[in-house]
């Protein structure tokens, strides 16, 4: 008879990776950010991109902000994830350099979206998403809310060309598979470290 594999636990799973990064010193993050900048800025999807949406980073996720920078030199705008009043999407906030921010019900900082300029997800170009864990088919495992599979469901309808979802990651959070809910929203691409 045919051994199965056990279900993936997906709790202990998030559990892990999350110890794993945060256990990261700062030179080694700082060192993991570089090396994803320099892939990152000089791909294609990146330089055809106008209007890209970032994140802050957050419990050892790996840090965005510095390609943020190359994105305002390049005249580029960028945009920050918000969570709607009730919590079920995501709005994106232009964010420019020293803009105000305050912190969500997670303690993670965004800028006001009464202060700022929105823009619709259908609208942007790029979006870099953070991930718990990712596999090579675009799988990704976030930290369980649904935020982004909720704000880019539009895109499962074959007219939807844009945005390009980005997972950024440490190469360690590659797993071999990661089951799939038909509610999940594949990535389009992955970059590490």
């Amino acid at each position: 008879m045919p051994q199965t594999k056990p279900p993936l636990d997906l709790r202990k799973l998030r559990k892990q990776i999350r110890q794993q990064r945060r256990a990261l010193s700062p030179r080694q993050q700082t060192l993991a950010t570089r090396r994803l900048g320099k892939k990152l800025v000089c791909s294609p999807l990146f330089q055809r991109s106008r209007h890209i949406a970032f994140y802050l980073p957050n419990d050892g996720e790996i840090d965005p902000t510095p390609i943020m920078e190359e994105t305002w030199k390049r005249g580029k705008s960028c945009y920050l994830p918000v969570l709607t009043p009730l919590g079920q999407k995501l709005l994106f906030v232009r964010f420019e350099k020293g803009d105000e921010l305050v912190l969500n019900k997670f303690k993670i900082p965004e800028p006001n979206p009464l202060k700022h300029q929105c823009r619709q997800a259908w609208a942007l170009d790029l979006v870099i998403t953070p991930l718990v864990a990712f596999d090579n088919t675009g799988g990704r495992l976030g930290m369980g809310g649904g935020y982004y599979d909720r704000s880019f469901a539009f895109l499962k309808q074959k007219r939807a060309q844009k945005p390009s979802l980005l997972g950024v990651a440490h190469a360690f959070q590659e797993r071999q598979e990661l089951p799939r809910q038909t509610w999940d929203i594949p990535l389009d691409a992955i970059f590490t470290d």
